[in-house]
């Protein structure tokens, strides 16, 4: 059983950057495909990015291409999600997924695209 659990969420203002991270526990995610959805208040959960088992393919959301990078550390079992240029709209709770082998399958900008999920990390942006 994989269980991704996020953390490093916060409250920052507009233009700030912040980081989560995803580090996994139970089995290893470092064969394993990963991707970063979120979720706002009253809204469906959309994809914000993705990459492969070894990063060397990646997928960005249109509206995040540009500010958002989705970096991984295989050695740590840890995959991050470096936010740039916060804006208020970026505010939500933001899920880890991995998914269930080392590439993306073509549902991978939806959640059916990935098989394991952690519990979400809050990030509020001000204004």
């Amino acid at each position: 059983q994989v269980q991704p659990v996020e953390s490093g969420g916060g409250l920052v203002q507009a233009g700030d950057p912040l980081r989560p991270s995803c580090a996994a526990s139970g089995r290893t995610v470092s064969n394993r495909a990963m991707g970063w959805f979120r979720q706002a208040p009253g809204k469906e959960r959309e994809f914000v990015a993705a990459l492969t088992w070894d990063g060397g393919t990646t997928f960005y959301a249109d509206s995040m291409k540009g500010r958002f990078t989705i970096p991984r550390d295989n050695a740590k079992n840890t995959v991050y999600l470096q936010m740039n240029s916060l804006k208020p709209e970026d505010t939500a709770v933001y899920y880890c997924a991995a998914a269930r082998d080392f590439y993306l399958t073509y549902a991978y900008r939806t959640p059916s695209g990935f098989e394991y999920w952690g519990q979400g990390t809050h990030v509020a942006v001000s204004s």
